[in-house]
């Protein structure tokens, strides 16, 4: 670790060259433009947000549909919202995490925060992911876009925005299918389950039955419809609708699979702009969310078994929803200095029940017994601008009340928390920033109410919220040839929410632990047409005692030291050839109490050319994972429900895909 500090420290200190005035960026955030032009390979936003930001690693749970790690959290420590508005998704087991609910091609944007920068939106523990989808424009526009690659993946996609001055428009559709993927020695979904039955006879019940051992890996619609209305100059209206269908999504180191997985997200934001000295903008957003997801056994070899005779395949059936809304104020109190300010309220249902095939053994029986999460939160922020500083200090109240039709008690939480992040321009070409802050999450329904399909409660009704408080310090260098970004932050978590495998029931608990570490991140600009991306992140957490029964205090979830790289020349106009290597070291501090095992380190090396033809056409040619490496990303806790043999404890691993060919023809007008 000392090594690892002394090295960044001394990056920072031999930096030494021509000056030259940097940009005004947001530095507490991560900004990723023009998503849908530059993903083009797959819809899956977690795999497009791995490439690219070092602090993000990514949880494999299928070919699609996968979730992420930010700084060492997951799950609601991260906030995802979609044009401001919110959704969860309904699997219990982060089949269906809330990214997986947009697709890349109707991505314009995504902004990531790190840290608890952020008191407008319920909950932001640690973090947030915040996606802007495509605008509609005035001028007829569009773009239609083939994509094809290996193991029969194919995807379709369309986009078409116009109107007036008043209204405008916008309309989006795509279609996409793969088979299973092959890692790299060659084995699907299906022979991967295979060879971790060969090591475990006793779990032969969860490989996939001869007649299903073939079927696609996932097949997935969606749809997205913006308006835009102008109502007067100083009145805007703006609706959006976003529509997603999966069939058939493979999950092949869990028991269960998705039999489909429906989701629908209603934006509406009303916004009128300078109503006088006490509002230059004033907007109230409204939003409603819907996922359904039922996940079954019918797929697997367990539901045909002679121990499945009485229930034939089980069925856990969810809907999870969201309704909420937010008004926000923003006024100048001097030229110098804004003030925002409003109120966010919500409330999210999640409801689950077990289902049998048969009409005999769990049918009916709650996971998730109809709960409530109603949430009001009061927030104010305030940007002092001087010449060379920028202060913005925020702060927010929240009173949320979890109920539960079950016979487990409720819950109420009140929260207070608050930030302060500063910026500093020291030079033309050198800015410090910093901040600290606290921020808090309620538990979830699954930590506070989750059952069994045997009955028995998983969940744990009396947790605490969580609360990070937590310190980040930087530094940005800008120079004729290259820029950097360097970032370390301390994070102190009290009553962090973890997962006991120890325990046979109630097995969610509080305890407090300490999250810390850093990135670095820069450009080197050869010359106008060639330049190389670079970043390198770590992290590293500790529990500050064991849990009950229990000894070790490795945080789990926390990933090794990842780096990435990634050299570009632009030899024509909107032309580029690409080649980019991502890896990550070992993973030795890890969590083995509670399911984590030893990684090996990686690297794979990918290869892009996009080529612009001219009049609107584009052609992006590319092989991933060209040296057809076998690895894994993804860790084993136990707070996933995966394949595991109950004598050893050992967890099936899934590994990530092999050599990986594709192309993709686009159309822009």
């Amino acid at each position: 670790m000392n090594k690892i500090l002394y090295l960044s420290i001394a990056c920072i200190a031999i930096l030494h060259a021509s000056d030259v005035t940097m940009d005004a960026i947001d530095v507490e955030a991560t900004v990723l433009e023009d998503v849908s032009g530059d993903e083009v390979k797959s819809a899956d936003l977690a795999e497009a947000l791995v490439q690219e930001i070092p602090n993000i690693s990514l949880v494999r749970r299928s070919g699609i549909a996968n979730d992420i790690i930010l700084r060492g959290q997951k799950k609601d420590n991260i906030n995802v919202l979609v044009d401001g508005g919110k959704i969860y998704g309904g699997c219990p087991n982060r089949m269906d995490p809330p990214t997986s609910h947009i697709m890349t091609n109707n991505i314009q944007s995504i902004k990531i925060v790190e840290g608890p920068y952020d008191v407008e939106n319920f909950g932001t523990l640690s973090g947030g992911v915040y996606v802007t989808t495509k605008k509609p424009t005035k001028d007829i526009s569009g773009e239609v876009s083939f994509n094809m690659g290996s193991w029969n993946y194919k995807k379709a996609a369309a986009t078409v925005s116009g109107g007036t001055d008043t209204i405008r428009l916008l309309l989006s559709a795509s279609t996409e299918s793969s088979d299973q993927y092959e890692d790299g020695d060659g084995n699907s979904f299906a022979q991967q389950i295979d060879n971790y039955i060969v090591l475990h006879p006793s779990l032969a019940g969860t490989a996939y039955q001869d007649r299903y051992r073939n079927l696609d890996a996932y097949d997935k619609k969606s749809f997205l419809g913006k308006v835009y209305i102008d109502m007067t100059d100083n009145q805007a209206l703006e609706l959006s609708y976003t529509a997603n269908r999966s069939d058939d999504v493979l999950y092949p180191s869990s028991k269960m699979d998705a039999l489909y997985d429906d989701s629908d997200l209603f934006n509406a934001k009303y916004t009128l702009f300078g109503l006088g000295d006490y509002s230059k903008e004033f907007s109230v957003l409204g939003y409603y969310s819907y996922v359904e997801h039922p996940m079954s056994t019918r797929y697997r070899k367990m539901a045909v078994s002679e121990a499945a005779a009485m229930t034939g395949a089980v069925t856990s059936y969810l809907e999870s929803r969201i309704a909420g809304v937010k008004i926000k104020n923003v006024m100048d109190i001097t030229d110098n200095t804004e003030l925002r300010m409003g109120v966010d309220m919500s409330r999210r249902n999640w409801d689950g029940l077990y289902h049998s095939q048969t009409g005999r053994g769990p049918e009916g029986k709650p996971n998730i017994h109809d709960v409530d999460t109603d949430n009001i939160g009061f927030f104010a922020e305030v940007e002092q601008r001087y010449d060379a500083l920028r202060v913005t200090a925020g702060m927010r109240y929240d009173d949320t009340q979890i109920t539960t039709a079950g016979e487990e008690p409720g819950n109420d939480y009140g929260s207070s928390n608050a930030n302060m992040f500063a910026t500093y321009d020291v030079s033309e070409s050198m800015r410090f920033f910093g901040g600290v802050g606290q921020s808090s999450r309620v538990p979830d329904p699954k930590e506070l109410y989750f059952k069994s399909s045997m009955g028995g409660l998983i969940g744990t009704p009396n947790l605490d919220e969580t609360v990070n408080r937590e310190i980040d310090l930087g530094m940005e260098n800008s120079y004729e040839y290259i820029t950097l970004r360097t970032k370390v932050f301390y994070s102190m978590l009290s009553d962090y929410i973890y997962y006991n495998a120890s325990k046979m029931l109630n097995r969610y608990e509080n305890v407090d632990a300490t999250v810390y570490g850093f990135d670095i991140s820069g450009s080197i600009y050869g010359t106008d047409a060639f330049y190389v991306d670079f970043g390198v992140a770590y992290q590293r957490g500790k529990k500050e005692d064991p849990l009950s029964g229990q000894t070790g205090t490795n945080m789990a979830e926390i990933p090794p030291l990842k780096a990435n790289l990634a050299f570009s020349y632009e030899y024509a106009e909107d032309s580029i050839v690409k080649l980019e290597t991502f890896g990550a070291t070992s993973w030795e501090d890890y969590d083995a109490e509670n399911g984590e095992q030893p990684l090996d380190s990686y690297m794979v090396v990918n290869f892009k050319v996009d080529h612009y033809f001219g009049h609107g056409f584009s052609l992006a040619v590319g092989v991933d994972n060209i040296f057809d490496r076998t690895y894994a990303v993804t860790n084993t806790y136990s707070d996933l429900t995966l394949i595991t043999d109950g004598t050893t404890k050992e967890v099936m691993l899934i590994n990530e895909p092999g050599r990986y060919l594709y192309a993709n023809a686009t159309y822009r007008f």
